[in-house]
């Protein structure tokens, strides 16, 4: 039994086989690291490392993984996933040749773009509806959060609002929209994180990320863990809190992830989060015990606390 609707379970029953993403670097940067918005990028992010694919054509970087996955998976499909930095940033005819470039190659169904919601002014939204006729497409926000207060700390760089009006206007175009959702921000609880869940069940959203605040050695963050400010999130409430989460999800909404791993080399903490496999299968046994499925708190979850 199924206890929530997955990527791949969701994926497997629209494509009829496995789909797999290609993570892709498109060599973007940030309004909020360039000086446009900001510098030096959100309290939680590492530093702005150079990436080496950033200097090797999408094409290839697309053949490479194709050719270590076919070895496991020679039936797969793909998703080209543009996911660093923000990938609407740039001029729109760059925009326009980089994701086209990614849908022309060999085994590509669908497209996800990860970007901000300041980064999705009306040409930006106009090549995203074109590309919504053409394949499988959806746009990846960091929400993060719902508390004004904790963004302002994160020095995110624009309000809730902004990200509300964007999700407002990805909908209104029918283009799906995943959330990023993290549990541990500095200064929030279990009541906060579930506020954040019970929004993206309030509005038209196709899909939620959850994952862990990550301190890792090369981010801002890393001083408040070091002056004590700042307690990494335990393993056992983690587990609990996205359990509780699922819970209260609307049935529709996809996860798209329940937890995430950070940079083995830079992480600092929690350093269970590094060992992906042990947190889902931790996340799995509390699900059954709980007699959890999704949605079984919906749509009276906003009264849970």
């Amino acid at each position: 039994m199924s206890r929530y609707l997955g990527f791949h379970d969701y994926f497997t029953e629209v494509f009829g086989q496995k789909v797999l993403k290609l993570s892709l670097e498109g060599s973007f940067t940030c309004p909020n690291r360039d000086g446009f918005v900001g510098v030096g990028g959100c309290l939680f992010c590492a530093e702005d490392d150079v990436d080496v694919r950033s200097q090797v054509k999408v094409s290839t970087q697309m053949e490479e993984q194709r050719r270590i996955l076919a070895g496991k998976w020679p039936e797969g499909v793909y998703i080209a996933y543009f996911q660093n930095h923000t990938n609407t940033y740039g001029g729109i005819e760059r925009l326009r040749e980089l994701f086209y470039t990614a849908l022309e190659q060999p085994g590509v169904v669908g497209l996800a773009i990860a970007t901000r919601g300041d980064c999705l002014g009306e040409d930006v939204l106009d090549l995203l509806t074109e590309l919504n006729q053409h394949t499988f497409l959806w746009v990846e926000l960091g929400m993060q959060t719902i508390r004004e207060d904790t963004l302002d700390r994160l020095n995110r760089g624009y309000g809730h609002q902004v990200f509300d009006d964007a999700v407002n206007r990805l909908s209104e175009r029918g283009i799906r929209c995943v959330c990023h959702v993290i549990f541990g921000l500095p200064g929030e609880d279990e009541r906060d994180w579930m506020h954040s869940v019970d929004y993206v069940s309030a509005q038209d959203l196709f899909g939620i990320k959850i994952h862990s605040l990550f301190i890792q050695s090369n981010s801002p963050i890393y001083a408040l863990y070091l002056s004590g400010e700042l307690i990494p999130l335990d393993k056992n409430r983690y587990i609990s809190a996205v359990c509780t989460a699922i819970a209260r999800t609307k049935p529709s909404v996809v996860f798209h992830r329940l937890t995430g791993d950070g940079n083995k080399e830079k992480l600092v903490a929690p350093l269970w989060a590094a060992d992906k496999l042990s947190v889902l299968g931790s996340i799995h046994r509390e699900l059954k015990q709980r007699r959890i499925v999704q949605g079984m708190d919906y749509p009276n979850s906003n009264l849970y606390f």
